[in-house]
Formats: structure tokens, sequence, C-alpha cells
């Protein structure tokens, strides 16, 4: 009996059969770690580096996991999905390794460098206005011409299961951490993240970080209940999109607490890690470690894990170059 992708909750072995089934297609990423950061925090911070991942993306994992999974009635037109750039971008490559056609909808604001990356993957993009009912109103477009499986971006049980991966290395990398600290759009990564922990290391606080201009999963997490924004602006382009039923689960029943930071704290944290850690990194990568400074008497004398979500950023548009900046 096939599961609906959108409704089952993943478990810990659906975890495990993912790190089985995508170990030979991934990186397993370094651990970085920053002296300088650490002064400027008061924290021992250890940076999972998924910004080195293939596609540029933690995402590789989760589109892995449910291209790779796919009988061959589900992949016989494809598959398909909507995405800012980096769940696209992995999809595609992941539907590369299985030799099938992956269209992509995305924001016609998108950064180039990630619909380039999709393209260069192979993939087809169709463009939308940067708004959460565009977006799935041209997508149910695609599906109805293609017949294409849709590959949610992280409401999806298979790329939550591929997701969670990415914390099963952290603590075999890292021993003692006290809290991990990743980015939340649609709470892809931090449901995977909550899977892993809850089961493995149930002692480690998960915490959620999110851009003041795209809070949602902030005020649902202190309503109770799903409040979705339809287009929000911030830098982190990655982060715009809404909590859904399934990541709901994972953040309303494990996260410990949600912290916002500015637009301005997001440009900072980025140009730290660009300078003290000498990696490339999106801006949605920045929104934890701006979290961690912006919270001492949380982090502080604690040892943390720090999910870097990904690294595709226009370098031709760096934030702290661009003329409007907060």
């Amino acid at each position: 009996m096939m599961m609906d992708a959108s409704t089952y909750i993943p478990k810990l072995e659906d975890a495990l059969t993912a790190r089985e089934r995508i170990t030979s297609y991934i990186h397993r990423t370094p651990v970085h770690t920053s002296r300088m950061l650490n002064k400027l925090t008061g924290a021992q911070l250890f940076f999972k580096c998924e910004n080195f991942q293939k596609a540029g993306a933690f995402k590789a994992r989760g589109a892995l996991n449910a291209v790779l999974g796919l009988s061959e009635q589900q992949a016989r037109n494809g598959v398909a999905t909507h995405s800012s750039g980096n769940h696209g971008t992995c999809l595609t490559y992941a539907a590369g390794r299985r030799g099938i056609p992956c269209t992509v909808v995305m924001p016609r604001t998108a950064p180039q460098a990630k619909k380039d990356a999709v393209k260069g993957y192979g993939g087809r993009v169709i463009e939308c206005e940067p708004s959460t009912s565009s977006r799935e109103s041209v997508f149910a477009e695609v599906v109805a011409e293609t017949g294409a499986e849709f590959v949610h971006p992280y409401n999806d049980h298979r790329v939550i299961a591929g997701q969670a991966t990415c914390s099963a290395e952290l603590i075999e990398q890292v021993d003692g951490l006290d809290a991990v600290v990743a980015p939340i759009g649609g709470g892809g990564m931090i449901s995977g993240t909550c899977l892993t922990l809850s089961n493995l290391a149930p002692h480690i606080k998960v915490y959620a970080a999110e851009p003041e201009q795209a809070d949602d999963a902030y005020r649902s997490f202190k309503a109770g209940y799903i409040i979705a924004d339809d287009a929000p602006v911030t830098i982190a382009d990655g982060l715009k999109v809404p909590l859904k039923p399934l990541t709901w689960y994972f953040v309303s029943n494990y996260v410990t607490d949600v912290e916002t930071v500015s637009e301005q704290e997001i440009i900072d944290a980025m140009k730290l890690m660009w300078k003290y850690m000498k990696v490339i990194i999106e801006p949605s990568s920045a929104v934890p470690l701006a979290a961690i400074m912006k919270n001492p008497r949380i982090f502080a004398g604690k040892r943390v894990g720090v999910i870097v979500t990904g690294g595709n950023v226009d370098i031709d548009k760096l934030p702290w170059a661009r003329g409007d900046n907060p």
C-alpha cells in the first residue's frame, strides 16, 4: 500500500533507510569551527557545512531519497516541484542520477544563479510570481501537463527522512552537543533534525532561526497553529515559504523555540562567516549564526551545532554590495 507523501509522519527507520539509500550519492559534509566566532558568541560552535553538499545545499539529501525511492511507475513521467532555488536544483540533480526529467516552478525573483543551476543539471524552469499562491497555481498547471511525480520541497515524508541524515552525521562527528540551530522556512531541515535528535539524542535542544520579515514560523509557534504569509520579503530567499502540516507536526512537538533576526543581522552574520570561516554561504545559512549572536543568554557557554544549509549565492549580487540594504 502506497503512503501519502504529505501525511505520513516519517519514523527513525525511514531516516535510517534514507541514509543507506543516498550515502553513495552525497558528501559526508565536514564540520568546521572558528575560534573568532566562538569568541564573539561565547559559545562553542560546530558548523555542519552543507554548502559543500552535492548541488550546494542540504536539500540534495531529501531530493535523492525521494527520487531514488520512486517505483518505476511513479518515475515514468519524471518529477516536478516548486522551489525558490535549492530544492529545485537538488531535485534536478537527483533526477539526473535516476535518468528522468525534472520541471521546476520558480519565482521570477529567484536568484539567477539558482535558475542557472537548475538548467545546468538539465532541468526545465517555469517562472511564476513571487508568492505562494502563484507558485502553487502555476505548479498545478505543470502537473496537469506532464503527469510528473510531485516532490514537495518539505511537506513530504521522503524529503524529511532524507534531511534527517544531516543531523545523524553531525552527532557522530561532534560529541556533547547541547543544542542544534537551523534556519526555518517551510521546515524540512528542522523536521529532519527533530526526527533524528528526538530518537537518537533527545537531550539536545533544537532551535529554529528565522528572518523577522518572514516570521510566520515564529508566529505559528507562539499561536499554536499554522499562520502562513503569502509573499514575505527577505534577503534569505530560501526561507520565504510557510510551514505545512507535516513540518508543523515536528515544529510544534520537538522545537524548543524559534528565534528571529533582522535583515541587517543576517547580513552581518553572513559577512562574519565569509570573513572568518572563508566559506561561501547564502543569506539563509547565516540566519542561525545571527540568532546565536542575538541570544547569548541562550547559547553562551554551550556546545552548539549550526546547520549551514547552502552556498548557492549570486556572487554578483551580494547583499552588502546592494543599494537596497535595510
